[in-house]
């Protein structure tokens, strides 16, 4: 059976430790034989770091820790301290183990993700199933998903409805209802009665197979502190390799000290000097960061933007399914005679159209619709809006310019005004010439927008709206969220250019949004950042992806980055006073081999231990704030009721 790198680290130490301990017990008796059993323990123990500290030498050109460790276990034995070689072997291929045990724990995020990736499908043609592999499967290929069984691939559901849970995809625990012709993802799994699904992608360009590369190359690219200190290791090496012969020497002949205990100090300058600490003190708590965040359903293609979230001084958002819900909705609706007859007209003409605003008034009013004009004849009249005649009455249905607008009276043309001065698209029902009712519609914000805008001012963090829609309607979307500061009327182009702007005032910036308009200003910030329901280019040209829609998660990551920096920072401060610390004491001869070994590895391993911290879930209360505020009520009134 083949072993994992972490079981094959953990064993090398057991018996490291098992070798150590017999060797201790047969040289206390007196046995003669008992450094053969260190040299076991050295080299159980130690094999691993030396060969790959050989191969960075020779190979890579690169001098590392694991070739210090190898030569300062080397050269206790040679003073004839075995006892104190395999224990500094022990210890520093316990550090390794651990740091083994710290990548695989942070990588086991991308490692759940692969095992709830399916491998089969049920391929369904002409009423027979046949089991096939997933990597086999074409768009347009219709599949059967068994009642309990994962969703094999993205595509679209055939017929009927199902309920599918979509934790794996969104991290949301309510599963999701699903109808015909909606999307599926592939490793969600159907909750209700086994379904039909038709392929749209293939298997390689899945939302699943996606978030797997994304975690993946993440996890492999280095923040810019952890590529630092492995340059800085290289330089810092030699310095110490230079440094030993001259702390061997100069005491030797100029201070008096006898050879013994000249190269012994020379062997624990080679122990305490070791920058083991120094280079764990990112990469470790990096990998626990971004596994963090995969597993709350945010994806960093990088340690490097994942670092520089912390340094964030200006985000910039899109208005239109970033800071809103992307579809508009009633939000005031004002009838001026019969409001039931008025209800049952408008549901029953938008019910023949397509128009994001028809399906507004249809979700508003459906349910309180109670005649249903079945075979209603609606025409539509292009600039205007939509027109039918029931019992010899012409109604219509669109702009205020549809009909004679002579008998509106002031009051009425004030409140219309006032709707479209909060920025509110304005459609108007008229019997006849007569005008019955009138509707205000906005894509209102999400209800976390606000608690996230408010969040990032109160940190120092300015904002802003970037929006192709009109100027009325973003100033009402950003006058309730009190964003800094507004751009409307915006094409790609000139988000591009507002975001470069902002770049180079602010230095570290960030862009928010999902469509393919948003795609060049994401490629051009500091940060990109996409929302997980939007275009693929959004998210492919992005440096941080939020699979959940969910912009506090944005929140999160800000403060899981500011965290990471701290324990980065706490790591490399600690390290180098243990350094400084142990090579003075050493240099005064207070610090023997073993307390040395112990200081400098015990370090180690508290620096790893630190970095673990980042796998802890930031607790939901420290994401939301108090400055959160409801959304509007909806305004519905008839004339005998308060006008707006």
């Amino acid at each position: 059976m083949k072993l994992s790198k972490e079981k094959k680290a953990i064993l090398s130490t057991i018996l490291c430790l098992i070798f150590m301990i017999a060797g201790f017990m047969l040289e206390k008796s007196g046995t003669t034989f008992y450094p053969i059993i260190f040299i076991l323990a050295i080299v159980f123990g130690g094999f691993k770091q030396t060969k790959e500290g050989l191969i960075s030498t020779f190979e890579d050109k690169h001098l590392n820790v694991d070739l210090l460790m190898a030569l300062a276990a080397i050269g206790a034995c040679i003073i004839g301290n075995w006892f104190e070689g395999a224990m500094l072997t022990f210890i520093f291929c316990l550090s390794g183990a651990l740091e083994e045990y710290t990548t695989n724990k942070s990588k086991k995020e991308i490692a759940s993700l692969m095992n709830l990736q399916p491998e089969t499908a049920l391929l369904f043609d002409n009423g027979k199933t046949t089991e096939v592999s997933v990597d086999t499967l074409e768009i347009g290929d219709t599949l059967l998903v068994p009642k309990g069984s994962s969703i094999p691939i993205d595509g679209q559901l055939a017929a009927g409805t199902s309920t599918i849970d979509e934790a794996a995809i969104t991290g949301e625990s309510v599963p999701v209802e699903k109808s015909a012709s909606d999307l599926l993802f592939g490793g969600t799994i159907n909750l209700g009665e086994a379904f039909t699904m038709t392929v749209t992608k293939n298997s390689e360009d899945t939302l699943f197979a996606k978030i797997i590369r994304l975690v993946d190359e993440a996890q492999n690219t280095p923040s810019q502190t952890a590529s630092f200190i492995e340059k800085l290791e290289n330089t810092y090496v030699k310095i110490v390799l230079i440094t030993i012969p001259l702390m061997i020497l100069i005491p030797y002949f100029f201070l008096g000290w006898s050879w013994n205990e000249s190269f012994y100090r020379g062997m624990v300058l080679l122990v305490v000097a070791s920058p083991c600490a120094l280079v764990a003190s990112a990469t470790p708590a990096t990998l626990a960061a971004i596994s963090n965040g995969a597993r709350n359903g945010v994806l960093f293609k990088g340690g490097v933007y994942l670092e520089n979230l912390a340094a964030l001084k200006a985000v910039a958002f899109d208005k239109t399914g970033t800071l809103t819900k992307g579809k508009p909705i009633v939000t005031d609706a004002i009838f001026l005679s019969d409001k039931q007859k008025a209800v049952d007209i408008l549901v029953a003409m938008e019910r023949h159209s397509t128009h994001p605003l028809a399906q507004a008034v249809i979700d508003r009013f459906d349910e309180e619709s109670t005649t249903h004009y079945e075979q209603l004849d609606v025409k539509n009249v292009v600039g205007f809006g939509m027109e039918t005649t029931i019992n010899s009455t012409v109604w219509r249905l669109g702009k205020i310019s549809f009909a004679d607008t002579s008998s509106i009276t002031s009051d009425i043309l004030e409140q219309i005004e006032q709707l479209q001065a909060d920025g509110k698209t304005v459609i108007y029902l008229f019997e006849g010439e007569t005008i019955v009712a009138y509707l205000g519609l906005l894509d209102v914000p999400k209800p976390e927008a606000k608690s996230i805008i408010t969040y990032f001012k109160q940190v120092g963090v300015h904002t802003t709206m970037i929006t192709g829609d009109q100027e009325r309607t973003a100033a009402a979307v950003a006058n309730e969220l009190e964003i800094d500061e507004i751009h409307a009327n915006c094409l790609p182009e000139d988000k591009t250019i507002l975001i470069k702007q902002q770049k180079e005032r602010y230095g570290v910036n960030a862009m928010v949004g999902d469509g393919i308009n948003d795609a060049p200003a994401l490629a051009n910030a500091a940060i990109g950042v996409a929302m997980g329901g939007g275009t693929d280019i959004a998210m492919d040209v992005a440096d941080v992806v939020l699979m959940q829609n969910d912009l506090e998660k944005l929140q999160m990551s800000h403060l899981l980055s500011k965290k990471l920096k701290r324990i980065v920072m706490q790591n490399i401060l600690f390290s180098a006073f243990v350094i400084c610390l142990l090579v003075l004491s050493n240099f005064f001869q207070i610090i023997s081999l073993p307390l040395g070994v112990i200081g400098h590895e015990g370090s180690t391993i508290l620096v790893i231990l630190n970095g673990l911290r980042l796998l802890k879930t930031i607790p939901i209360e420290h994401v939301k704030t108090k400055a959160q505020t409801p959304l509007k009520p909806l305004n519905s009134y008839s004339r005998s009721e308060s006008s707006i």
